[in-house]
């Protein structure tokens, strides 16, 4: 599962820079896909700060191995995002990315039924967290992907080894998900009085 896609680029360079256009014809320029990129770094970092939480929190139980697993690859992810940009002189807002990590401490706050023990739904809580950090930086490599077609600086095979990262990423959270929704959400058995 600790597989990092390398982030050399196997497209030769022709050595000029596509700018996109959209279809009404005026130039993106960098400030749109800046804004674009920004914007994942922050997510980016929200979510590599969520998991590395969710893998301190969970060391010693049945669900350390694989946390810890997506808490390594998720900052590996966050880093080759950082890489992209740069081949995209796309500079980096740092106050987006300090916005991303205090939405990630804001997130710990979220009502889960306790105010100073960990609650038996803030595993739960996390990880649908996550999967829904994860399609979104799905969602940011579909995109980056569909832009390596005229943008020379982007590696399609690197994108697509991304691609298939945050799928199998999306699998075991589903699968987390599905091992710990029972417990915490299973209805207590009632005892019947004067039995």
């Amino acid at each position: 599962m600790n597989h990092r896609p390398s982030t050399g680029n196997h497209r030769p360079s022709t050595g000029t820079r596509t700018r996109t256009r959209p279809e009404n014809g005026t130039a993106t320029g960098s400030g749109l896909l800046g804004i674009y990129l920004n914007d994942h770094l922050a997510g980016a970092t929200a979510g590599a700060e969520r998991v590395r939480y969710l893998a301190k929190t969970s060391r010693g139980t049945a669900l350390a191995p694989d946390v810890e697993a997506l808490a390594t690859e998720i900052a590996q992810d966050r880093e080759i995002l950082k890489e992209l940009m740069r081949r995209l002189d796309v500079p980096r807002r740092q106050y987006k990315i300090y916005a991303g990590w205090v939405m990630e401490k804001a997130g710990r706050l979220k009502a889960n039924g306790r105010f100073v023990r960990r609650s038996p739904l803030s595993t739960l809580i996390e990880l649908e967290a996550l999967r829904m950090a994860v399609t979104g930086k799905l969602a940011g490599w579909q995109a980056l992907r569909r832009l390596s077609d005229t943008e020379d600086r982007l590696d399609p095979k690197l994108l697509d080894d991304l691609l298939d990262r945050a799928h199998r990423q999306l699998r075991t959270l589903e699968e987390l998900h599905l091992q710990q929704v029972t417990t915490p959400l299973r209805p207590r058995e009632r005892t019947s009085v004067g039995a």
